[in-house]
């Protein structure tokens, strides 16, 4: 927010201006019920049908970084110095976007209420926005659902446009000209990790907000009201990728999108981990930081980085403590994080090689769905035996856990079916698994064990798994 208590952004080539809501005000209300832009439409209110695609774009240097997005668990506030499009920006002038022609002509709109969010994904395409180069059109759309089940015509059009992307000088120009946000009534938005650091040692009860991706639902579901919040979006440190021969480093305020390739480079595993983490639209918005802070005992992304080692650095004004990841986990909602304290980054280690890596999701749905279980697994083998173990499971537990009985099971033994199925069976002491919507303690049980027992027939296919 600037000095003066407004909200600036650019949409249609214009600087918008529009006075401070609610911090926890969403970008679909902004959208529908004040600047009357109703093509954009709420299906779900938790980011999971695409109804409310819009496209985002920020200023990276001389260029502008563009992401679909689910505008109905956005907070307005997250606008500030942005590039908005909807729908309506596409036919302007009265003539509609190749993208919506294509869609028309091959009748790929059918009741019409998912449309326009289907539009905008295939239109991100259309110009290699984040997260849609190189990607197939069924990853793109994932995260927008037809209700008519008409998604042949859908695909055929989303396949008739390669990516072009577009000339972003003059939107560069105009972004400059926003001033920075700096925060409002409830609410701030630091610039970097010191500014956010002494906000948070003044401010120490205050919500982080990244990607809003999951606090985005306390709102809309659950109607909560978030008291003060600190956006961390636009933390240039906390967005930091660094890799080296050892692994690589992720700011906590780094996204999923932003994240797939380098993690893909790790393990094959973590890449295709991330690709099913939510829809598109999810992974442009959240964070790998802020899924590990929020605890979440089904959160897909810790037991991976448990399996391979993971460690998370915290920091309190200037002082800084770096840990295991599994131990920042303590019991279901509460996590090691001090009052004013905040996740900084992820330091997760290249697997060494001889070691056998795989991460498993197993959900009701394939694509953008939550888990009922993830297991992660890490053997290093030496001279025939299993030298090191280290086996994670979410959705087993209140919290993401290592099984420290199936480790021992497996640390020193010989790699072979009677091994597999000692490790299988020690689970049981590792883990009191509940029931819930996603599955009963019985499933998660069998699931987890059959997990193991898979693994090693997958050992046993004529191709070498073992080097991932």
């Amino acid at each position: 927010m600037a000095a003066d208590g407004q909200i600036r952004f650019l949409l249609d080539g214009e600087i918008v201006e529009v006075a401070a809501a609610a911090p926890q005000a969403t970008v679909l209300d902004l959208l529908r019920y004040r600047l009357h832009r109703t093509g954009t439409k709420e299906g779900c209110a938790e980011g999971d049908c695409g109804a409310c695609t819009v496209v985002l774009g920020e200023l990276d240097g001389d260029r502008v970084r563009w992401r679909a997005v689910n505008a109905c668990i956005l907070f307005v506030p997250m606008l500030h110095g942005k590039a908005l499009v909807t729908v309506e920006s596409l036919s302007r002038a009265g003539a509609l976007h190749p993208v919506q022609r294509a869609l028309a002509d091959g009748h790929g709109s059918q009741c019409g209420f998912c449309t326009p969010g289907f539009v905008m994904s295939l239109y991100a395409r259309s110009i290699g926005a984040e997260g849609t180069r190189e990607t197939p059109v069924e990853d793109v759309i994932a995260g927008n659902l037809c209700r008519c089940t008409g998604y042949g015509p859908i695909l055929v059009a989303g396949r008739a446009h390669p990516a072009q992307p577009i000339d972003d000088t003059a939107i560069v120009a105009l972004l400059r000209q926003i001033a920075p946000a700096g925060g409002g009534p409830g609410w701030f938005a630091p610039r970097d990790a010191d500014e956010l650091a002494a906000l948070l040692l003044d401010h120490p009860d205050a919500r982080i907000v990244a990607g809003a991706t999951d606090v985005g639902l306390w709102v809309t579901k659950q109607l909560r009201d978030l008291g003060t919040m600190i956006f961390v979006g636009d933390v240039a440190d906390l967005r930091r990728i660094a890799e080296d021969e050892a692994g690589i480093t992720l700011g906590a305020a780094v996204r999923y999108s932003e994240a797939r390739d380098v993690l893909a480079r790790l393990h094959r595993d973590l890449g295709e981990l991330v690709r099913r983490i939510g829809g598109l639209q999810v992974r442009n918005a959240g964070t790998i930081g802020g899924n590990i802070a929020n605890g979440s005992p089904i959160g897909d992304m810790p037991p991976a980085l448990i399996a391979l080692g993971a460690e998370l650095t915290l920091r309190r004004g200037n002082d800084r403590r770096t840990m295991p990841l599994e131990a920042f986990f303590q019991s279901y909602g509460k996590q090691d994080r001090r009052p004013g304290e905040f996740v900084e980054s992820i330091r997760v280690p290249r697997p060494v090689p001889g070691t056998l890596v795989r991460i498993v999701k197993l959900s009701k749905r394939f694509d953008s769905d939550i888990s009922a279980l993830c297991g992660a697994f890490a053997l290093r083998f030496e001279g025939g035996r299993i030298a090191s173990a280290r086996v994670a499971f979410g959705g087993m537990a209140g919290i993401p856990a290592r099984a420290a009985q199936c480790e021992a099971a497996l640390i020193g033994a010989v790699w072979n079916e009677r091994t597999a199925e000692a490790a299988a069976l020690a689970l049981a002491q590792d883990y009191r698994p509940l029931s819930d919507l996603r599955g009963t303690a019985d499933y998660r049980s069998v699931a987890a064990a059959n997990l193991i027992r898979r693994l090693w027939l997958e050992t046993q296919e004529p191709v070498s798994v073992l080097d991932g």
